[in-house]
């Protein structure tokens, strides 16, 4: 904070830059001066290494250089969006008092404040995904967190335990978090601290009613939640600071409850690769498979649904039957998507409108959107619940339309200090003006003649320029004829120019009329706000019907183009798919093996064996995929899909480290193991790949051995659990609810052809060194390791007696005393858990190292 004694050695500009400055110390201040907005001191170093603009050092204020660096106002947005992705905050203060009229500095004041996540500029925000901003109030064992869609005005609440926290952060992805400044954090997006008395409960209760004119929050079904309650009054008490605005179109509060949605885990986001590569790229993805929709709001809402998959059937069962009712109709979904093609962002126009940042074509999209209203609802049918439920919600607006037909221009300017948004006719005062502009020509043709006809001087002009303004041009050599009334302006080598009574006034009123007829144009564009501004939720509630309509007639295209079937919905336990397909390597290859899956109570678990790049992991995504487009409400990739109630989806796939968390690969693929067994329950969706391969051959398949058994007799999943450990086909002889199954694959001479197809029972071997060789391992080291793999064949290490799988590997016939054997013999298979498996590890661990 800069004291007065600081400022006071400082210019007055400047003492105006640190005043405001001091208001918003951790914030990039972007300082308005005539075509530019600068930036000084560390913010202009911070600014110049981010943005890679000049750093200049410019004179000196209280005896120290200044350090300035810029960026032309009317191109700001493009180093805004570069400055708001690396997740920094940006406040900008604008010129508002005149120059000519000021005595000393511009008076300045902060407009706006942007930051990551209260983006609403059309021009800064990604029209296919949701910007949001959430806040997080922490309590002794429960977290209350409250998150927003500025743009949209959506507001949500939830209270979660603590190890939740970083599920939901990777379903909500918010832009930037709020958080009291002693709640510890590590988020990756732009994190804001508030002081812990903002995350108060009482004042928020109060704060929130009297946003949503109500009594109290009992009606918004989210008064049990006081944890919840403080972290949305901090929330909105932070938009409100920054957007420097009434907020009319955030009017509700939604709670979120347990048991609302399929839960997935990030592991499990990232590697069914929903809608990012494990790359980070869009494509190929769930999302780019399936996404055909016509508009922004259909893209995001697509992407919602997806990271979203309910449990809620009669809300699945209505978006699956208005699929089915589209794709039966071709027409009429394709006549959907055409009109939808013409439509604007009503979501976000709707939310510009009510935070009084609305452009001027932001109106004229809004109003030809109103105008295709009466059409889609006429080429939509309603032979279903939803499907009229949406036609209703789209009910047209003639009285909005006409106003926008009216006042806005067919194909206004992008921005309003360009002028010509008002449609000329809309206001009589406003085409006065313009017409003095526009017929400044016309007149000045007249008024030459009459003035040559009056004077008797042939050559006479009547001309401008920008720093004489109007005037008439007499040569010397007819100087003496020039009426009485004339003025002398100026006087030029052959010539000499006058003005007139008649003339000036003229002068006058054109060189204003431009001014005028601007700030004319901008109190009409803010009364169409006024007037608009009532009507957000209206359009709001007009778009959220145009987001899902977009959505559903995408999908009935999807059905047709990708082969895909209508989903049941049961209430037995367990998935049953015919024919299933990966929906994105289908895409990617030229033929695509379909393969079935059955898990049920006396089918839970499906052992999986055989080679590498056999497929496995294809296999076990598309099941999960297929179960999540189900519960979505999606027509999935397959003959038939019978899904059953799945409260989770757990993966852990592929290997990955976290080097700079400390955290090898193999403590990753534990860690994300360990997360599964702790959560996971019997209507849970698993899948698991490989699991102990990052370790020593006894401990790894120590571990998927014992992880396997808990699935099977604690857990009781349904599981996929991919495994190269052979020796583990025999736990299908112990328990009945655990099947083998493989993906088949030939030998043709040297060659190994992968056949793709799920059989029953086990593979018959592993063909890892065939799969070595197909990746271009040298000759030698492939001839060396089937060499090796004849001697340990030949020295008989193999698997043991059913019911031990470790005996196959010790050395002797009679182990040597060791005081882990009597560990083993401890351990209880019907009661193993997970720390009695630790235990084993341990134990064999103990032997192997010390075994002769």
């Amino acid at each position: 904070m800069t004291t007065a004694r600081e400022a006071a050695g400082h210019t007055p500009m400047m003492q105006q830059y640190l005043g405001i400055k001091a208001q918003h110390p951790d914030m990039l201040l972007f300082y308005r001066m005539g075509d530019f907005y600068e930036l000084f001191h560390e913010d202009a170093e911070k600014a110049a290494r981010l943005l890679n603009i000049t750093l200049t050092t410019r004179g000196a204020s209280a005896g120290m250089p200044i350090k300035m660096a810029g960026v032309p106002y009317h191109s700001a947005e493009q180093y805004l969006a570069r400055l708001l992705k690396l997740g920094e905050s940006v406040v900008i203060a604008e010129q508002v008092g005149d120059p000519a009229a000021s005595k000393g500095p511009v008076e300045r004041q902060v407009t706006r404040i942007v930051t990551p996540g209260t983006l609403t500029d059309s021009g800064l925000l990604d029209e296919t995904r949701d910007t949001l901003i959430l806040a997080i109030a922490p309590g002794a064992d429960t977290l209350g967190l409250a998150w927003i869609n500025l743009a949209a005005g959506r507001f949500q609440v939830s209270e979660i335990a603590p190890a939740a926290l970083t599920a939901l952060l990777s379903r909500v992805r918010p832009a930037e978090i709020l958080a009291p400044d002693d709640f510890a954090l590590d988020a990756p997006c732009a994190v804001r601290r508030l002081a812990p008395w903002q995350f108060d409960s009482a004042s928020a209760q109060a704060r929130l009613a009297q946003q949503f004119g109500s009594r109290d929050l009992a009606g918004f079904g989210v008064a049990d939640l006081p944890l919840a309650i403080a972290a949305a009054g901090a929330l909105l008490d932070y938009i409100q600071a920054t957007q420097r605005t009434a907020l009319p179109h955030i009017q509700s509060i939604r709670a979120e409850r347990d048991g609302e949605f399929v839960q997935l885990d990030a592991a499990t986001r990232r590697n069914l690769e929903l809608t990012e590569t494990l790359r980070g790229e869009p494509a190929p993805t769930l999302q780019s498979v399936l996404d055909t929709t016509a508009t922004g709001m259909g893209t995001r809402l697509l992407r919602h649904w997806l990271h979203h998959p309910l449990r809620d059937r009669d809300i699945l069962s209505g978006r699956r039957d208005a699929i089915g009712v589209l794709a039966d109709t071709p027409d009429s979904a394709a006549a959907i998507s055409r009109a939808l093609r013409g439509c604007a962002d009503v979501e976000r126009i709707g939310g510009r409108i009510a935070l009084r940042n609305a452009r001027p074509r932001d109106l004229s999209g809004l109003r030809d959107t109103l105008a295709l209203l009466p059409e889609l609802a006429a080429v939509l049918p309603d032979d279903r619940a939803r499907l009229r439920a949406l036609r209703d919600a789209l009910a047209a607006r003639p009285d909005l339309h006409a106003l926008l037909a009216r006042a806005v221009q067919p194909e206004p300017a992008s921005v309003l200090r360009e002028g010509g948004v008002i449609a000329d006719g809309f206001d009589a005062e406003l085409d006065e003006l313009r017409a003095l502009t526009r017929d400044a020509g016309a007149f000045l043709l007249e008024l030459e003649a009459r003035e040559r006809a009056r004077s008797g001087i042939g050559n006479l002009k009547v001309e401008y320029n920008k720093v004489h303004g109007f005037y008439i041009e007499v040569s010397r050599a007819q100087a003496d004829k020039v009426p009485d009334d004339y003025r002398r302006r100026q006087t030029l080598k052959n010539a000499e120019r006058y003005i007139t009574p008649e003339l000036k006034a003229f002068e006058d009123k054109a060189l204003s009329a431009q001014e005028r007829a601007l700030a004319r144009e901008k109190l009409l564009f803010d009364g169409l706000l006024d007037t608009l501004t009532p009507h957000v939720p209206d359009l709001l509630a007009i778009a959220a019907a145009l987001a899902e309509i977009d959505v559903l007639a995408s999908q009935a295209e999807r059905v047709g183009t990708l082969k895909l079937c209508a989903p049941d919905y049961t209430s037995e336990p367990g998935i049953v798919i015919r024919g299933g397909r990966h929906p994105v390597v289908e895409a990617q290859v030229e033929h695509f093996i379909a393969n079935d899956v059955t898990l049920n109570r006396t089918r839970q678990m499906l052992l999986i064996t055989g080679p590498n790049m056999g497929g496995k992991s294809t296999y076990m995504r598309q099941v999960a995929l297929i179960t999540l487009m189900a519960c979505c409400g999606l027509w999935v990739p397959a003959t038939s899909a019978r899904i059953g109630d799945i409260d989770q989806i757990f993966t852990r796939i592929g290997a990955s480290d976290d080097l700079a968390g400390g955290r090898s690969t193999f403590m990753v693929e534990m860690t994300e193991t360990a997360h599964i067994l702790h959560n996971a329950s019997a209507n849970s969706l698993v899948l698991l790949d490989e699991i102990g391969r990052g370790t020593s051959t006894f401990d790894g398949l120590a571990l998927a051995w014992a992880v396997a058994r808990h699935l099977v007799t604690a857990t009781r999943a349904f599981t996929l659990f991919a495994t190269h450990y052979f020796e583990l086909t025999q736990l299908a002889q112990e328990f009945r609810q655990l099947a083998n199954v493989h993906l088949d694959a030939k030998e043709h001479g040297t060659d190994l052809v992968f056949l793709h197809a799920v059989e029953e029972g086990p593979a018959s071997q592993s063909y890892g060194i065939q799969v070595a060789r197909l990746a271009g391992v040298p000759s030698p080291v492939i001839h060396a390791a089937r060499r090796h793999l004849r001697e340990l064949e030949d020295a008989q290490l193999q698997p043991g007696p059913q019911g031990d799988l470790f005996a196959a590997h010790l050395p002797n016939d009679e182990p040597p005393p060791h005081p882990a054997l009597d560990q083993l013999r401890e351990l209880d298979p019907d009661t193993l858990t997970p720390k009695a498996a630790l235990d084993m590890l341990y134990a064999l661990k103990a032997l192997t190292d010390t075994a002769p």
